[in-house]
C-alpha cells in the first residue's frame, strides 16, 4: 500500500533533520558555537561581571542571569540555520535536493526539526553548566520545564526568522553580518543580562517592549516562582505573531530559488 503524502512528507523531513544533525556532529565548528561560546558566556558573567550587577531577586545574579543566557543562546542556535541554507544555496545542494523525488518543503522542515533538537540540547547542556555554577529553580518541577520549553519554543521561533533571512539573502558571509546587526541588540538591549531599570531612560522604553525582554521575564519569573502568567501569555502573542509573519515569507522566499 502506498504511503499518504503527509507520511511521505514527514519522512522526508525526518531523513533531511538527520541529515543535519550528522552536519552538526562532524563539523566541530558548529559544535563550538552551539555549545562551547554559550558556556563561555556563562562563566563570564557568572564570575567576571556578576559581582558589578545588583538584582533585586532571591538566588543573587546567577539566578537572574540563566534565564537570559539561555534564551540568548537558543537565539543565536539560530545563526546555523542562516548560513547553512544560504550556504547549500550557493553550493547548488538545495537544488539537486529539489530535483529528488521528495516533498520541496522538506528541506525547510527538516532543518526546522533538526535544529529544534539541536536548541533542546544546548538548552539542557547550559542549565547543567547553570546548575554547577550555582544557578537553582525556585518553584516546582512544572515551572521548570515550563521554562525550558519556552526557551525552545523561542530558539525555534527566531530559527523560523534566521531562515528567512538565509534563503532571501542566499549569502554566507551576508547572512552573518545581518545576523549580528539584528540579533545583537535585540538579546542585549534587554533584561537578559542586566535589569532594565539600570539602562537610560529612552533606551528601557525599547528594551521593555521587546520580545526577547518579554520572553526572558516569563523564563524568569517560572525558574524563580514569581507570578508568570501576564508575562507568558504576552510571550506566546509575540512568538505566534513572528512565526505567522516569517513563515509565510520563508516559504515564499524558497519558492521563488531559481
Amino acid at each position: 500500500m502506498n504511503a499518504s503524502p503527509i507520511s511521505e512528507t514527514i519522512s522526508d523531513a525526518v531523513v533531511i533533520a538527520k541529515r543535519d544533525l550528522l552536519v552538526w556532529l562532524r563539523v566541530p565548528s558548529f559544535i563550538f558555537f552551539s555549545i562551547i561560546q554559550p558556556v563561555m558566556f556563562v562563566l563570564l558573567f557568572r564570575y567576571v561581571f556578576g559581582g558589578a550587577i545588583n538584582v533585586p531577586n532571591a538566588g543573587g545574579y546567577v539566578d537572574f542571569l540563566m534565564p537570559g543566557i539561555i534564551a540568548q543562546s537558543a537565539a543565536f542556535a539560530s545563526f546555523g540555520t542562516a548560513i547553512g541554507l544560504a550556504k547549500e544555496i550557493q553550493l547548488g545542494v538545495v537544488d539537486r535536493f529539489r530535483s529528488m523525488p521528495m516533498a520541496r518543503s522538506a528541506v525547510i522542515n527538516g532543518r526546522l526539526l533538526a535544529d529544534t533538537l539541536r536548541i533542546a540540547i544546548t538548552t539542557l547542556v547550559i542549565l547543567f553548566v547553570g546548575i554547577l555554577v550555582g544557578f537553582r529553580f525556585h518553584d516546582s518541577l512544572l515551572e521548570a520545564i515550563s521554562m525550558i520549553v519556552l526557551a525552545i519554543v523561542f530558539g525555534v521561533v527566531i530559527t523560523i526568522v534566521s531562515a528567512y533571512c538565509g534563503i532571501a539573502l542566499k549569502n554566507e558571509e551576508s547572512v552573518q553580518s545581518f545576523g549580528l546587526v539584528w540579533l545583537f541588540p535585540l538579546t542585549f538591549v534587554s533584561s537578559a543580562f542586566v535589569p532594565v531599570q539600570s539602562m537610560p531612560g529612552w533606551m528601557q522604553v525599547f528594551a521593555n517592549n521587546q520580545p526577547v525582554t518579554i520572553v526572558v521575564n516569563a523564563m524568569r519569573n517560572l525558574a524563580l516562582g514569581q507570578p508568570s502568567g501576564h508575562d507568558v501569555l504576552l510571550s506566546a502573542i509575540w512568538l505566534i505573531a513572528i512565526a505567522a509573519v516569517f513563515t509565510p515569507l520563508a516559504v515564499r522566499s524558497f519558492s521563488k530559488i531559481s
